[in-house]
């Protein structure tokens, strides 16, 4: 499986050849609470690292979501449209939010691996 990394905006982010799959992560969906509606982007659109592209919203907030590499986004999870509570069963699988055909491989390495994130979520607490 292809190793996932994380942003200090709680997305993950997988790459499979140069296509990233990007989603929130369970803290940020254990966060926000019941997920209600996702408000996806639009295939086609070119998004810059760390621009605001999607939008999720829950019982509790809406909160943007982002991209965390440059690239064109080639796929959005419909899925979401219909059963946005797939992001709250399971975030880093089917409830992924898009893909991105990205610009640049080597801007993945400057994010967070695993072991990053986990020190990053405890040191906010």
């Amino acid at each position: 499986m292809p190793d996932t990394k994380y942003t200090t905006s709680h997305e993950w982010v997988r790459l499979e050849g140069d296509v990233a799959t990007v989603g929130i992560t369970d803290h940020a969906q254990t966060a926000l609470g019941d997920v209600v509606f996702v408000d996806l982007p639009e295939v086609g659109r070119e998004v810059g690292a760390n621009e605001a592209c999607a939008v999720v919203e829950s019982v509790k907030a809406a909160s943007d979501v982002y991209a965390p590499l440059a690239g064109r986004v080639v796929e959005a999870n419909e899925r979401l449209s219909e059963d946005p509570g797939l992001v709250n069963r399971d975030p880093t699988g089917e409830g992924w939010f898009y893909k991105l055909e990205i610009a640049d491989a080597a801007a993945l390495d400057e994010l967070m691996d695993e072991a990053g994130y986990q020190r990053f979520v405890e040191s906010q607490a």
